[in-house]
C-alpha cells in the first residue's frame, strides 16, 4: 500500500469484512484513527495495517465481541440519531449489561424509522412535528410502522428554534420572519426532525420555499447549521438550544420538542425494552442530562405503545 494513501468507511468495511457501523464503532471507541475530508471520514492505509497487526498479536475487544455474538450471548444493538443524549444512553447499555453491544447511526428522524421498518435500526430516536395537530412523533411512527407493535418511550425535552448572528443584527423573532427579503437560510437533510418543523411552519405560515433563499444549501448536523449562521454564510438556520451555546450564537425558542425513543414490541425486544426503561428512569441518568441543559421531567414516560 502507499503510504498516502487513504480508505473511505465504506472501503474500510470491505476490506475488512464488517458492516459499515461496526467501522463507526472502531473509530468511535478510538480502536481505528481516521480524520476527515469535508463531510466523509477517512483511515490513512499505515493506520489500517497498524489496527490489523495489532489484532494478530492479541485478540481484541471487536473479535471477543464478535465470537461472543456468534455464540448468541452478545447482541448488536443499534441505536439512531444525531443528539448527544443518545451517546449517553448507548454508554449507560453497554455498561449495566454484557447481553448488548450498541453500535450508533447518525440518521435523521424519518430515515431512522424507515431503517427501523427495515429491521436495520433497534432503537430510533425522533423528534417530527406534524403542524396540522401540533404533535410530535406519534402521527408519523404509527404510518412509517403500520403493522407493527412498537413502545415510544420520552428520552428529553429540548427547546428548538432560530440560530441567528450574535446581538440578532437582523432583528428575526419568529417564523413569519423567514420571509423577509434577502434573508438568507441554512437548511438540513431531508429526513432530518428540523427539516420537518421547518417544512411544516413554512407551510403553516404560508411561505413558499421557492422564496426562501438558501433553502437548498444544507448543513447535516446542528453543529453545522450553527456554525454557518456563526461565520456570516448565512443569516438563519433551524435547530436545537444547546447547539447556539456551543457555536456562541443567538437562539429564539420557538417550540418545545419531545424528542422520544421508538423500539419494536417483539420477543427479541422484551429484554431490551426492560433494562433501556430502567436506565431512563435512573436517576444518575438524568441528572448528566440535565447538566446538558435537557428537560427530563418527562424522561422515561411512555408515550405511547401499540
Amino acid at each position: 500500500m502507499a503510504h498516502n494513501e487513504s480508505f473511505t468507511t465504506e472501503e474500510i468495511a470491505r476490506l475488512l469484512k464488517v458492516s459499515k457501523l461496526t467501522v463507526y464503532d472502531l473509530i468511535k471507541k478510538g480502536e481505528l484513527k481516521a480524520f476527515r475530508v469535508g463531510r466523509q471520514m477517512r483511515v490513512d492505509a499505515n493506520e489500517l495495517e497498524h489496527y490489523k497487526l495489532r489484532t494478530l498479536e492479541v485478540k481484541s475487544a471487536p473479535e471477543v465481541e464478535a465470537e461472543k455474538t456468534v455464540k448468541g450471548s452478545v447482541r448488536q444493538v443499534v441505536i439512531s440519531g444525531q443528539d448527544s443524549s443518545l451517546d449517553i444512553l448507548a454508554r449507560q447499555i453497554e455498561s449495566n449489561t454484557n447481553q448488548y453491544r450498541p453500535l450508533r447511526s447518525y440518521a435523521g428522524s424519518l430515515d431512522g424509522l424507515i431503517a427501523m421498518y427495515l429491521g436495520k435500526a433497534d432503537i430510533v430516536s425522533t423528534h417530527l412535528l406534524d403542524g396540522d395537530t401540533l404533535q410530535y412523533n406519534i402521527p408519523y411512527i404509527r404510518k412509517l410502522l403500520v403493522s407493527q407493535s412498537f413502545i415510544v418511550m420520552n428520552l428529553i425535552g429540548r427547546r428548538a428554534g432560530l440560530y441567528v448572528a450574535k446581538g440578532n443584527p437582523l432583528q428575526i423573532r419568529g417564523w413569519p420572519d423567514l420571509a423577509k427579503a434577502g434573508l438568507k437560510l441554512i437548511n438540513r437533510e431531508k429526513g432530518a426532525g428540523a427539516r420537518v418543523l421547518l417544512d411544516e411552519q413554512l407551510r403553516l405560515n404560508g411561505i413558499s420555499k421557492k422564496h426562501v433563499k438558501g433553502y437548498g444549501d444544507i448543513q447535516t448536523s446542528h453543529l453545522g447549521v450553527a456554525s454557518s449562521v456563526a461565520n456570516g454564510r448565512a443569516d438563519v438556520g433551524v435547530g436545537i438550544e444547546h447547539t447556539a451555546k456551543v457555536a456562541n450564537i443567538d437562539f429564539i425558542p420557538l417550540m418545545t420538542e419531545s424528542y422520544d425513543l421508538v423500539i419494536l414490541k417483539t420477543n427479541e425486544n422484551e429484554q431490551l425494552i426492560g433494562n433501556v426503561q430502567a436506565i431512563l428512569q435512573n436517576k444518575s441518568f438524568q441528572e448528566e442530562l440535565q447538566s446538558l441543559g435537557y428537560d427530563v421531567s418527562r424522561t422515561g414516560e411512555v408515550v405511547y405503545e401499540q
